[in-house]
């Protein structure tokens, strides 16, 4: 039966481009998600988009001579041609400053303070003193007042995981200059998160055995210690608060926070209504047989596992103060929060300000996309830290995506078109034929199994499994020696053909682009799996901006499909390029040529 499947991706921040190490985290495990689950006949939703308020974003601007809105524009043009080349299969990659954005995420606050949930509070900000300016909590580091961590953030400690405020920390330095922050006296709208305490405790306890362990066990961690958390800033860039006496101030705005995690359902509104059913989002957020799923790095558990689902529930009047839902009506909780750890370089945190990255853009350039989408899928950092480093790259490129999966292909299918120049047909089949067709049948409930609780490494490993059981199947048959039987050469042939199909699909989520070439190879007509494509939009006749958006409903089906022979066949061109191990030195070069002397 097909199910409504809500996957929400991780709002990249537009500061800046995006790096590998970002899209291991929410954008390579998000697309092979959907992938799969729209192969599986689901009915998939993946929106994100750019996520363009607060202070960071205006110290950017600053620092290249541009105005926020300038810097925002830039890079959400950057970041949506990266993701697009990356192959992330997007239903809807918007951005934060539109304005059904604004009207969501004030309806969202105002359901919120409707309900009780919202307050006014005096608290002490943290502003730079050279520049007047509202400093984020996660911009101000020091000592952690509760478990001494030297590096912990204004809003909670990465060590113990407790909630901080900034003015707590022993020794606060800002993160942008070093200065140390000057706490002045300003007033605020509170979230009032112990409200919640007794309901999100139900709604995470009800998780054990879903969610990934680290997940459910750092979000159990931070129930004990609720406290409310101010959804405004001061600053004059972002979503204004929609309440008489604050909407027309120019130096108050909704937190970036705040307006980042309501993105996912303005995404979706905005979806439906470019879909033409402007209700249509409902079938996500207000069904009961629905699902989402929440994909981030690590650092965002607290805001996806907590934070967003207080959200929802106090919009819906479901905290300890009661309520009613808001104008838009009741809306869903996440089903699963799908955080992966964080992914280093060569033994070094990334860092943009260091160089010790390596942008998405820079790595396409010279590698293909779903070199990288394999790497991430089989050697990321899915459930622990992750080095990336560029010999296993090379190793893993060479020794499975080449020696193995492309070197299947090319020689079943060359072997196929020049003695046959079709699939030839099976007769009379062998015990080994039939155990090698048996395999690679059954792995689609085995790797559909993983890759429905987001077991990506597992997943892929069991796919490849069928690969080298399909090598070694040709290394014991050797249909090029056998020259006097046509017949059983074919058969040969057409088993090696047919697992090559079935991998190929069993593949399809992880290497969307070569299994479109194989699809072709094998004489497959019309699109196989849909990729995604920019479209230029704008709102209302202003200014023109990119969007994500894609057909996905290919031929591409979750289900062994048998070949047809006598279809016609030409020989293949390479799957994947050898890389010269000699890179490895050339790309350590580039990283130590960029990276300043510590």
């Amino acid at each position: 039966m097909s199910q409504h499947i809500l996957t929400a991706v991780a709002w990249p921040y537009a500061n800046g481009p995006r790096h590998i190490g970002h899209v291991s985290g929410f954008g390579v495990p998000s697309d092979v998600f959907s992938r799969y689950q729209r192969m599986a006949g689901n009915k998939v939703l993946m929106v994100s988009g750019t996520d363009e308020h607060g202070t960071p974003i205006q110290v950017q601007a600053d620092k290249e001579g541009l105005s926020a809105r300038a810097l925002a524009d830039r890079y959400n043009r950057i970041i949506a041609e990266d993701l697009t080349a990356l192959g992330l299969s997007y239903d809807l990659f918007t951005r934060t400053t539109t304005r059904n954005h604004f009207s969501v995420a004030q309806e969202i606050f105002l359901g919120l303070y409707n309900n009780g949930y919202v307050f006014p509070k005096t608290t002490m900000g943290a502003v730079s003193p050279s520049t007047g300016r509202t400093l984020p909590d996660r911009y101000i580091e020091g000592t952690c007042p509760i478990c001494g961590y030297d590096g912990a953030r204004g809003d909670q400690c990465d060590n113990c995981g407790n909630q901080l405020d900034p003015i707590d920390l022993i020794n606060p330095k800002s993160r942008i200059n070093g200065e140390t922050p000057k706490f002045i006296e300003t007033e605020h709208f509170m979230l009032d998160l112990p409200a919640f305490a007794e309901v999100l405790g139900t709604y995470l306890q009800s998780k054990q055995g879903e969610w990934r362990p680290n997940v459910l066990k750092f979000a159990l961690n931070l129930l004990g210690d609720l406290q409310p958390r101010a959804i405004t800033r001061d600053l004059d860039w972002g979503v204004p608060i929609p309440l008489d006496g604050w909407r027309d101030r120019s130096d108050k705005r909704l937190y970036v926070w705040f307006d980042a995690v309501i993105g996912y359902l303005s995404a979706s509104i905005e979806w439906a209504r470019r879909s033409g059913d402007p209700d249509a989002w409902r079938a996500w957020w207000q069904n009961p047989d629905a699902r989402g799923y929440y994909f981030m790095g690590k650092d965002n558990i607290v805001f996806h596992a907590e934070i967003w689902p207080a959200l929802l529930l106090g919009y819906n009047g479901e905290g300890a103060r009661g309520g009613t839902p808001g104008s838009l009506g009741r809306l869903d909780v996440p089903s699963e929060v799908v955080s992966s750890e964080f992914l280093t370089m060569e033994g070094r945190k990334f860092s943009s300000s260091r160089s010790v990255v390596i942008y998405v853009r820079d790595f396409l350039e010279r590698y293909s996309a779903d070199a990288l989408r394999y790497y991430i899928a089989v050697a990321g950092p899915e459930n622990q830290d992750t080095d990336f480093t560029w010999s296993e790259f090379v190793n893993r490129n060479n020794g499975e995506l080449v020696a193995a999966w492309g070197n299947l292909v090319n020689r079943s299918i060359s072997m196929a078109a020049k003695n046959f120049g079709e699939i030839p047909a099976a007769v009379d089949l062998t015990d080994a034929d039939r155990a090698l067709l048996d395999r690679s049948r059954t792995a689609f409930a085995a790797v559909g199994a993983e890759l429905a609780r987001s077991r990506f490494k597992n997943a892929v490993n069991e796919a490849f499994d069928v690969v080298r059981d399909a090598n070694r199947y040709l290394a014991e048959q050797e249909p090029w020696k056998i020259k006097d039987d046509p017949t059983r050469q074919g058969s040969i042939l057409h088993v090696a053909l047919q697992v090559v199909d079935d991998a190929k699909t069993l593949l399809t989520p992880f290497l969307p682009n070569s299994s479109n070439k194989i699809f072709e190879m094998l004489g497959g007509e019309g699109v196989w799996s849909g990729m995604p494509q920019i479209s230029e939009v704008s709102e209302d006749g202003g200014p023109q901006y990119p969007i994500i958006t894609g057909a996905y409903d290919g031929a591409a089906t979750w289900a062994h499909q048998p070949i047809r022979s006598g279809t016609r066949l030409a020989p293949p061109t390479p799957l994947f390029t050898k890389l010269d191990p000699k890179i490895v030195d050339e790309e350590l070069a580039r990283l130590a040529d960029k990276t300043p002397t510590e």
